[in-house]
């Protein structure tokens, strides 16, 4: 009976930290039963993750094709993780070479940005950090620590990437509808991740979740930890009204004293729809 899984989680194909094959390791440490690798954008990761699964075949680890997919809703940008989709699908591959195009203009306009505050630099210093990994905010955020512009990775955010600073860039995302519609297109589910992290009330993020079923979603992402528990009573509630699934994911980048651990324990979606089942 599976009792752990992780239905959203980073590798350094993004901006995670650890390697394909060491999230899998590690996964398997952590009694994990099913993992869905959802790097930002892309889905260089999975060929990587059968790979290792294939040739350590004593892995019990049933692997999910996943990825969260970045765009906006009424000027917000918005997350959506796509689960159990045909990775071989033309229309997906044509979606995430023109988000691959979007985020290196992005990154592009961030550098830019940042070498009129007098950041030279910039963009060769965030690639060279990135590797073969999607170039993101974290990356120039690293390279500000590196340069030494900046004390630390957060200090960076708050004062030159976070939300609503000059490094938060969000005009070339598609929109909410795009994103899911290609999810589905892909034979995929839409799950909208983390609504505990757009800083909505309540009263826009039930019109976002309403926006988000009627383009075709499928479930929401439970929040988890204590911090967030009054927000996950509310994901019960639209749970429930838009006739949704549940998603659980840690969302886990890196470890971290107070970032989330790898897995996640089915029991918290004890009497909702879980959007595993079949699988």
């Amino acid at each position: 009976m599976l009792q752990r899984l992780d239905l959203h989680v980073h590798s350094t194909c993004s901006d995670g930290a650890l390697s394909v094959p060491d999230l899998l390791e590690r996964a398997l440490a952590a009694d994990i039963q099913t993992l869905a690798l959802t790097d930002h954008d892309t889905i260089k990761g999975l060929e990587t993750a059968r790979e290792w699964l294939s040739s350590n075949s004593e892995a019990r680890l049933q692997l999910i094709s996943g990825s969260e997919l970045s765009c906006v809703w009424q000027g917000v940008t918005i997350h959506v993780v796509g689960l159990n989709f045909d990775v071989q699908n033309a229309v997906l591959g044509a979606y995430l070479q023109g988000l691959d195009h979007a985020r290196s203009e992005r990154a592009e306009l961030i550098a830019s940005r940042l070498e009129k505050q007098g950041f030279k630099g910039a963009l060769a210093g965030a690639q060279a950090i990135a590797g073969e990994a999607q170039l993101g905010r974290p990356h120039f955020a690293r390279w500000l620590v590196e340069a030494g512009h900046c004390d630390s990775m957060n200090a960076a955010f708050k004062r030159w990437l976070g939300r609503g600073k000059l490094g938060d860039v969000k005009v070339f995302w598609p929109s909410l509808e795009e994103a899911v519609g290609v999810v589905v297109q892909a034979g995929g589910v839409a799950v909208l991740a983390h609504p505990q992290h757009y800083g909505m009330t309540r009263a826009k993020l039930k019109r976002l979740v309403f926006a988000f079923a009627q383009a075709g979603g499928r479930a929401l992402e439970l929040p988890l930890g204590k911090d967030h528990a009054d927000v996950a009573l509310y994901v019960r509630r639209l749970l429930d009204e838009c006739e949704l699934s549940v998603s659980l994911g840690s969302d886990f980048h890196a470890d971290s004293e107070w970032g989330p651990r790898l897995g996640v324990d089915v029991a918290l979606a004890r009497n909702l729809n879980p959007v595993w089942a079949g699988w």
